[in-house]
C-alpha cells in the first residue's frame, strides 16, 4: 500500500525538504503529495517573514543553495571574513550589522540590499549612515564622530597620517588599526598644525586643505569673504577649504624690468619718432599693489607712456638728441613721483633708443656730412696760415744771419742729394750760383 504525505506551503513560506537527513529541494508555496512509504521525507517550514535563517547545519545547507542556481532569487548566501561588515537594509530601512561568519538571508518575500564593508579602510561614509547609527549599537565595532561644518578632523592610523575629514558622520572601525582622531576647529580658516609637513605631504587632503606656497622674494596675501586678513611670509601654508570665499595673491618683491618699447611720438618741431624706453621697478606695499589697480605694472606702463608724450612732444628733434640723459631725469622724476601711489617704486628709468624715420635719417646725415666737410677746410685754412707765418718768421730770421742761411742751404741739399744726382760746387758765391745739374 502507498503512503502518501499531504505538506501545504502558504505564500510566505518555502519548505526544506530532506531525505534520510540530506537536503533534497526547496519547496514553493503550494500543495503536496509526496509518495513516502519508509516515512524517510522530512520537512522543515521557513516564514520568509523572518529575513535571517537559523539552522543548526546552517553551513551544509549554505553549500547546498549557493550550488542550485534555481535559488539565486530565493535565497543570499554571505560569508563575512574578520576584516568585513555587512549592513542589511530591509525594505528601504536599516535592519541590523552582520558580523564575520556565516550569514544566509531569505530575499523572496522582502527586499533586501546588503552591503559589505572591508573594515581594514579605517574610515566608512555613506548616505545610509545616519539611518545606521541610529538603528543599531556600534560601540563594539566603531566609533562613530559627527563633524559640524565649522570642524574638521585629521585622522591617524597606526601613528601615520591618513587623512582629513570634512564635515559630516563617519564611522571610524575598532580593532584592526590604532586610530586616532583630532577634531579641529576650521572657522580660523588658516591651519596651523606641529604636523603639518606631515598632513600636506599627504595627498588624501587635497579636498580638505589647499596648500599654499610662498616662495623666497614674494610675500603672500589672504583675503576672507572679501576682507584681507594678512601678509603670508616665504614659507608652505595651508588653508581650510569650505569656510568662506578664500583669495590668495602672490606678490612678487624683486625688481623688475619693464619695457616701454615702440613709443611712437611727434616733437614740438613736427617730427615723428619712435623711442624704446627701459624702466626698473619693485614692490613696496604688496596690499596697495593689488587693490589700488587691477595691474599695478600695466598701471606704470601707462603712465611712463603717458610721460614721454608730455616730455617728448615738449622738446625740438635737435634739443632732445643733443640732451638725452635731462629727457631721461626729467622722465624719471615724473614717474618716480607717480609710483607710490599703486604700492611701487621706480629704481630707474631711462631711455634706450631713439630711431629717426628714414628721410629724417637721410637729412640729418647730410648735414653731419656738411659740417664735418665745413670743418675740415677751416683746419686746412688754419693750418696753411700758420706754415705761412712759420715760413715769413723764418725768412726774416735767414736774412739778419748769414751762417745761419748757409746751414739752411746744406740741409736743403742733403735732402735734394738723397733723391737726384747732383754735383755740387761750393765757391765764394752763393749756393743758387754753385749748383750745376748732372743729367
Amino acid at each position: 500500500m502507498f503512503i502518501f504525505r499531504k505538506f501545504k506551503v502558504a505564500p510566505h513560506e518555502r519548505a526544506l525538504a530532506f531525505h534520510e537527513g540530506e537536503f533534497r529541494t526547496l519547496l514553493m508555496p503550494g500543495k503536496y503529495k509526496l509518495l513516502d512509504p519508509l516515512r524517510k521525507l522530512k520537512f522543515e517550514k521557513v516564514n520568509l517573514r523572518e529575513v535571517y535563517f537559523k539552522h543548526e547545519n546552517l553551513d551544509v545547507l549554505a553549500r547546498e543553495f549557493l550550488l542550485r542556481k534555481n535559488l539565486d532569487g530565493e535565497v543570499k548566501v554571505l560569508e563575512l571574513a574578520d576584516h568585513e561588515r555587512a549592513f542589511v537594509f530591509v525594505d528601504g530601512r536599516f535592519d541590523r550589522i552582520l558580523k564575520p561568519g556565516l550569514h544566509v538571508l531569505w530575499v523572496a518575500l522582502r527586499k533586501v540590499r546588503v552591503d559589505v564593508v572591508d573594515t581594514r579602510e579605517p574610515v566608512y561614509a555613506s548616505a545610509d549612515l545616519p539611518r545606521i547609527v541610529r538603528g543599531s549599537t556600534l560601540e563594539n565595532e566603531a566609533n562613530v564622530i559627527d563633524l559640524k561644518d565649522h570642524e574638521r578632523a585629521l585622522l591617524w592610523v597606526d601613528n601615520r597620517f591618513r587623512m582629513a575629514l570634512r564635515p559630516g558622520l563617519y564611522l571610524l572601525w575598532k580593532g584592526l588599526h590604532d586610530v586616532r582622531v583630532e577634531v579641529v576647529d576650521a572657522s580660523g580658516v588658516l591651519f596651523n598644525h606641529r604636523e603639518q609637513a606631515a598632513v600636506l605631504g599627504n595627498g588624501n587632503t587635497q579636498y580638505v586643505l589647499n596648500p599654499f606656497t610662498v616662495e623666497a622674494g614674494q610675500v603672500g596675501l589672504w583675503f576672507l569673504d572679501g576682507s584681507f586678513m594678512g601678509l603670508l611670509k616665504p614659507g608652505t601654508h595651508a588653508f581650510w577649504t569650505g569656510v568662506g570665499k578664500l583669495k590668495l595673491l602672490l606678490v612678487e618683491l624683486r625688481e623688475r624690468t619693464l619695457d616701454i618699447s615702440g613709443q611712437e611720438i611727434m616733437t614740438n618741431d613736427k617730427v615723428t619718432l619712435r623711442l624704446n624706453a627701459v624702466l626698473t621697478y619693485r614692490v613696496t606695499d604688496a596690499l596697495k599693489s593689488v587693490t589700488v589697480t587691477e595691474d599695478a605694472a600695466q598701471a606704470l606702463y601707462r603712465e611712463s607712456q603717458l610721460a614721454l608724450r608730455a616730455v617728448v612732444g615738449a622738446r625740438e628733434l635737435d634739443a632732445l638728441l643733443t640732451d638725452k640723459d635731462a629727457v631721461a631725469a626729467e622722465l624719471e622724476a615724473i614717474v618716480k613721483a607717480k609710483a607710490p601711489e599703486f604700492g611701487l617704486e621706480v629704481r630707474s628709468l631711462g631711455i634706450r633708443d631713439i630711431i629717426l624715420p628714414g628721410e629724417m635719417k637721410e637729412l640729418m646725415n647730410k648735414v653731419t656730412e656738411a659740417k664735418k666737410a665745413a670743418e675740415a677746410a677751416l683746419i686746412n685754412r688754419r693750418e696753411e696760415t700758420a706754415a705761412a707765418r712759420m715760413q715769413a718768421n723764418t725768412a726774416k730770421i735767414l736774412e739778419g744771419n748769414p751762417v745761419l742761411m748757409k746751414l739752411r742751404e746744406l740741409e736743403v741739399l742733403e735732402k735734394v742729394a738723397e733723391k737726384s744726382n747732383l754735383t755740387v760746387v761750393l765757391g765764394d758765391g752763393g749756393l743758387k750760383d754753385r749748383v750745376t745739374k748732372l743729367l
